[in-house]
């Protein structure tokens, strides 16, 4: 019988590991210095949590059950699990709240065919308790901060805005919405014109088509709808961001800032997780002509009040940037570890009797206020082969260390 990871599960070889380390510890550099905390959340949560949004799926959660007969699943995002933390461990403390997360999620595909995968990992962030365009601000920049650190450049956003997109579908017919809200999505102009829709509905939907693209001229076409006020704040609100964002890249003088944040709006744009409320985005990166979805967004405004004993409400913000996406893109560019990181010693006690001044050498080099990689020689090899192990690995250098504790230091020439 050969034994194998389960169905759309993977295993992280050394490799892996040391290019996704490469990517975590720079992301959470940015997240450190933007003044955030590490939160780390149960990989289980009820089933009733992960509903309280309304707009998980249980088909796409991977469930459990234990012997109390809890439905139970593994978290398909972070988002909802942090709300709960927030509002039922965290009372008490003082807002905002600047949270952020390294973690893996499960995400049921449906049919696993070609080994379809299951479980991903995610690093991001959740801004609790602030609203208006300083915080949304706040996050998109740190979005930018976070591929800026990455060394990716070639990428771009897609902006929208739930509250504006979900008003200006009210206007259809219940029945019709969601027809037009995917034809809207997916550019379909065939659907729009067959729909059972009057002619100034149809005139509408057509213009909904239309609104992606340059900010100023979608909020222009946007405004021409005929909107009521408090819609129409909420457009004066979203132009009011974009200006704070170029306003903010333009003062930088850091290079890759200096280039501008590309925005492309798109006011068709709803996420997979119904509890946004503002402001919507996906991150896209645009490398040799191909496009990648490496991050996703929101404002969310009404999802901690959920969990929240007393049903109060706190406004939230956050992003995931997806680790796998970022990892393939960074490797294609050279920017990742290609080989894992060699050691810097190789300690050969050279009898028996010097095993225990060997240990001391190697826990004095190991006490280094700098991280140094020591291995012990752990015995049946000749000199040469052990000189030929230390060049296979491209260990720096060997320590041959005799019962009276000294020590010859011998450099090793790399075999690369």
């Amino acid at each position: 019988m050969v034994y194998q990871s389960p169905v759309g599960a993977r295993d992280l070889l050394p490799l892996d590991v040391a290019q996704k380390r490469w990517i975590e510890q720079r992301l959470q550099q940015v997240f450190h210095r933007w003044g955030y905390h590490r939160i780390i959340t149960s990989t289980l949560e009820r089933m009733d949590t992960l509903m309280a949004g309304g707009a998980i799926e249980r088909s796409t959660v991977i469930q459990l059950q234990n012997s109390d007969d809890e439905d139970l699943g593994l978290r398909p995002e972070l988002t909802a699990s942090i709300a709960r933390t927030a509002v039922t461990r965290m009372a008490g403390v003082t807002y905002p709240q600047r949270l952020y997360y390294n973690a893996n999620v499960f995400q049921r595909t449906g049919e696993l065919k070609h080994n379809r995968q299951q479980e991903f990992y995610q690093a991001g962030v959740e801004l609790l308790g602030s609203d208006g365009n300083l915080a949304d601000a706040e996050i998109l920049l740190l979005v930018a901060d976070c591929l800026q650190a990455l060394g990716l450049n070639h990428w771009y956003f897609i902006l929208g805005e739930a509250e504006i997109t979900r008003s200006l579908l009210k206007a259809f017919p219940p029945h019709l919405q969601e027809k037009v809200r995917s034809a809207i999505a997916h550019l379909d102009r065939v659907t729009i014109d067959t729909l059972p829709l009057s002619d100034e509905l149809r005139e509408r939907a057509r213009i909904m088509l239309d609104l992606r693209g340059n900010p100023a001229e979608v909020l222009q076409k946007v405004s021409s709808l005929g909107l009521d006020q408090p819609l129409q704040a909420v457009v004066d609100n979203l132009k009011s961001l974009v200006k704070l964002l170029e306003s903010s890249v333009n003062s930088s003088t850091t290079p890759i800032k200096a280039k501008g944040i590309e925005i492309i709006l798109d006011l068709s744009l709803l996420q997979t997780f119904d509890y946004y409320t503002g402001i919507v985005f996906e991150v896209v990166s645009d490398t040799d002509g191909q496009t990648r979805v490496v991050g996703r967004g929101g404002r969310y405004d009404q999802l901690l009040g959920l969990y929240h004993p007393k049903g109060e409400s706190i406004p939230g913000i956050g992003f995931a940037l997806f680790l796998e996406d970022l990892q393939q893109i960074l490797l294609s560019a050279g920017r990742l570890p290609q080989t894992t990181p060699a050691s810097n010693w190789l300690i050969v006690p050279e009898t028996p009797d010097a095993y225990t001044a060997a240990f001391a050498y190697a826990t004095k080099l190991r006490d280094s206020t700098h991280l140094v990689r020591v291995e012990m020689d752990l015995g049946g090899r000749d000199a040469d082969e052990i000189r030929q192990y230390a060049g296979d690995r491209n260990i720096a250098q060997i320590a041959w260390i005799k019962a009276d504790g000294s020590t010859m230091i011998e450099p090793v020439k790399s075999r690369e």
